[in-house]
């Protein structure tokens, strides 16, 4: 399924897990300021904020999973499947097909107050990209800096939830999601007292038995539970270095790993296909792939904002290993040299 994450330490973070058992041939797509977007039912933004995010391109159309604009608010969409419920176009409303709800509201937003405002008229259309790409079934975790929202266009209508955790998965709504965080209040990661039987001698035998209780399967329930935890006991330094490392820690906290999740009578397994964190200040986008640990990074600030054309990386998929004490001609493919690979000898 998915993990979408907000998270600030100096500066902002946003990015998420995509699981899934198959690829759309995404990419690092950066959109600058002059690209057209066509929208079906609303007026074309020909010019807009810029925007850098992974996205599967579709006939020159940015179908962005998860983005960053250069204001510093950054969207993503996770699958929702059997509660997402789109309507058909309405009058008086501001009509917005799924697919090009994250390029509408980066767009053209610069907070998530703005976008709170706008969505009080928005109705999410039952609207396919095309034969290729039919209606995705999602929800969306929307952030800025200082804060998070969810929206769940339902049976009954368009629903935006604050969301002060900065983390979103799958079923069920957000705030049943919410609801259940209830029952693991009393976890912790300090070490427990014994309220089990005060008067009784018993051993905290173990490091991290604060947390006794904290899911650990991959149902989209846990994997909430498991990232609402990590994230809001999680410590990072303020370093660039520090925050992205952290960041990426908290996903793997909750990542798919391949043979543990079936999906199918075809021998597909579901797996977190890639990792994102933009550093939403400084419109920084870092990734890893599932086959691919180390961290790519893509600065959009590197490109001409001011253009009109998509700009595209494709996603570096192989595993890259650094290998610090191997001679150039007896590396394998895929490994590199590190600057200073000269030991210390005592």
């Amino acid at each position: 399924m998915c993990t979408g994450l907000s998270y600030t330490t100096k500066d902002h973070y946003f990015g998420r897990n995509l699981d899934l058992e198959y690829s759309y041939g995404e990419t690092v797509t950066i959109t600058p300021r002059n690209f057209t977007f066509e929208f079906r039912q609303c007026p074309a933004l020909t010019t807009h904020y810029a925007i850098i995010g992974i996205a599967a391109v579709a006939d020159d159309y940015p179908l962005y999973f998860d983005a960053v604009n250069e204001k510093g608010l950054g969207m993503a969409g996770l699958n929702f499947p059997g509660t997402a419920e789109y309507k058909p176009a309405a009058d008086q409303r501001t009509n917005v097909a799924p697919f090009e709800f994250i390029p509408w509201v980066l767009g053209q937003f610069e907070t998530v107050e703005d976008v709170k405002t706008a969505l009080e008229t928005v109705n999410v259309l039952d609207v396919s990209f095309s034969q290729a790409f039919p209606v995705s079934p999602l929800h969306w975790i929307i952030a800025d800096k200082e804060r998070s929202i969810t929206v769940e266009s339902v049976r009954e209508g368009l629903r935006v939830y604050d969301n002060p955790f900065g983390v979103l998965t799958n079923n069920p709504t957000f705030d049943i999601q919410t609801f259940t965080l209830n029952n693991y209040q009393h976890l912790s990661a300090y070490p427990p007292e014994n309220h089990f039987a005060p008067d009784v001698s018993l051993d905290t035998y173990s490091r991290g038995m604060g947390a006794i209780g904290l899911p650990g399967d991959l149902s989209s329930a846990s994997r909430f539970v498991k990232a609402v935890f990590t994230k809001m006991n999680s410590v990072a330094g303020e370093s660039e270095s520090e925050s992205i490392s952290q960041f990426f820690h908290i996903l793997g906290s909750v990542a798919q790993q391949r043979g543990c999740v079936h999906v199918g009578d075809d021998g597909k397994f579901e797996i977190t296909i890639y990792s994102s964190c933009c550093n939403a200040d400084r419109g920084i986008l870092y990734y890893t792939t599932y086959e691919n640990s180390q961290i790519t990074a893509v600065d959009m600030h590197n490109e001409d904002l001011d253009g009109s054309a998509l700009v595209e990386y494709p996603m570096v998929k192989s595993q890259h290993v650094l290998a610090q004490n191997s001679p150039a001609g007896q590396r394998p493919p895929n490994m590199t040299q590190p600057m200073d690979a000269t030991p210390t000898r005592t």
